[in-house]
């Protein structure tokens, strides 16, 4: 490899633009990422600069291969940056250095363990490389644009029908929760906006006057690691069920766990994050945890007796339409965080007790099968990924002929 690659260190250009290192993307700019990553420390003078064509060896290329450079730019100077100093067709070496085979090289270049690990060019540079003629490397990279392409497609599909089928989960939650699941129920006017009708045996009332809330415990990080059962901000946002067994721990004191209890049918909201988008996400307390004290990134409203079922709380609270009610409501307030005076204000829809265990046993039925048609999708796209990594392998190493 150091007879085709160079490492090569440039510095200096503080005014480039901006880039990150992905093992999904390759070497973009920051404003392509979605999931914008940590401003790497450090003076723009001491960063690398990358031209488009270049290749990358990131702190996690032991797992996926080296990042290929789309746009001019500097990267942090924890990376290397890796120049051909031959005439080469750059996809086909942008292909070879995401196979299988070349992965398992570089296991052979890696420094450090654990959390340190790192690829060192210089144990790699005597690594070898194939090299096909500059008419093979042409053809194999465009064989390959042309399938990966058509699988690429084909995974997107399959990702949108899931998008789709996750909506319609959402939108038969909502009209189970609001309307019931009897179709010739008589419907009245239920004076909230976003809930629109309601059967007319319903009652309807603010949280307030069923239940009462609970900021969680706020301390210091010397608090955590050890001690009694503690429910997270994660435990939370994951799913709309609190998981019987956490993972969390807190050196909690008796006030602390008679103040802040988990108990069944008490239902906790994420009340603040960097993001208003994730304000609002409710989770059930199924089971009771014992001596369990929950996070100060929550709150918990605890419903008054046989009120609310539980297994009907879990659907009813997940819905969108509430968090898009407490994210209207706190566009007035500077940081994202949902206060109790506005949890007590949210309308909170109650059937009949023998109803609520019908939708809850309907809801239940219901999202089983679409669970069940979201993970053979998931299944699906996870061997087109397999067939996709296994194709670029055999033809980058000239196992199947193009």
């Amino acid at each position: 490899m150091k007879h085709l690659y160079r490492d090569h260190s440039e510095k200096n250009k503080p005014n480039s633009e901006l880039l990150s290192v992905t093992q999904d993307q390759g070497v973009v700019p920051r404003t392509w990422v979605e999931n914008r990553m940590v401003m790497p420390s450090g003076a723009l003078e001491s960063f690398k600069f990358i031209k488009k064509g270049d290749f990358a060896i990131s702190l996690r290329s032991f797992e996926g291969g080296l990042e290929y450079c789309h746009h001019d730019g500097i990267i942090s100077p924890a990376y290397t940056v890796l120049k051909a100093k031959r005439d080469f067709f750059n996809q086909f070496y942008k292909y070879l250095f995401k196979s299988y085979s070349f992965i398992s090289e570089l296991q052979t270049s890696v420094v450090g363990i654990r959390q340190g690990k790192n690829i060192s060019y210089a144990e790699l540079s005597y690594s070898l490389l194939p090299i096909p003629t500059y008419s093979e490397q042409i053809s194999i990279a465009n064989f390959l644009d042309c399938k990966t392409a058509l699988i690429d497609q084909a995974i997107g599909i399959k990702e949108k029908q899931i998008e789709l089928l996750k909506e319609r989960r959402q939108i038969l939650i909502h009209r189970a929760v609001t309307k019931g699941i009897n179709p010739n129920v008589k419907l009245k006017e239920s004076g909230v906006e976003w809930i629109g009708e309601i059967p007319e045996h319903w009652e309807i009332r603010p949280s307030r006057f069923i239940g009462n809330t609970q900021n969680g415990i706020s301390k210091g990080a010397e608090y955590f690691g050890t001690g009694f059962p503690f429910v997270s901000y994660g435990d939370v946002y994951k799913d709309i069920k609190i998981p019987n067994e956490v993972n969390g721990l807190a050196n909690s004191s008796v006030e602390d766990r008679k103040q802040y209890s988990v108990t069944e049918g008490d239902i906790f909201f994420t009340r603040t994050s960097e993001t208003i988008e994730e304000i609002g996400f409710s989770s059930v307390c199924l089971q009771t945890i014992e001596n369990a004290t929950f996070s100060g990134f929550l709150i918990r409203f605890r419903p008054q007796v046989n009120i609310l079922n539980k297994e009907f709380s879990k659907y009813y609270f997940s819905s969108k339409t509430h968090r898009a009610f407490f994210v209207k409501e706190m566009n007035l307030v500077i940081r994202a965080s949902l206060s109790q005076e506005l949890l007590k204000n949210l309308p909170v829809l109650i059937p009949p007790m023998e109803e609520q265990n019908e939708i809850a046993i309907y809801l239940d039925n219901l999202t089983s099968k679409i669970a069940i048609a979201i993970s053979l999708k998931e299944q699906e796209i996870e061997k087109l990924k397999e067939y996709k990594a296994s194709l670029i392998n055999e033809v980058v190493t000239g196992k199947i002929k193009v």
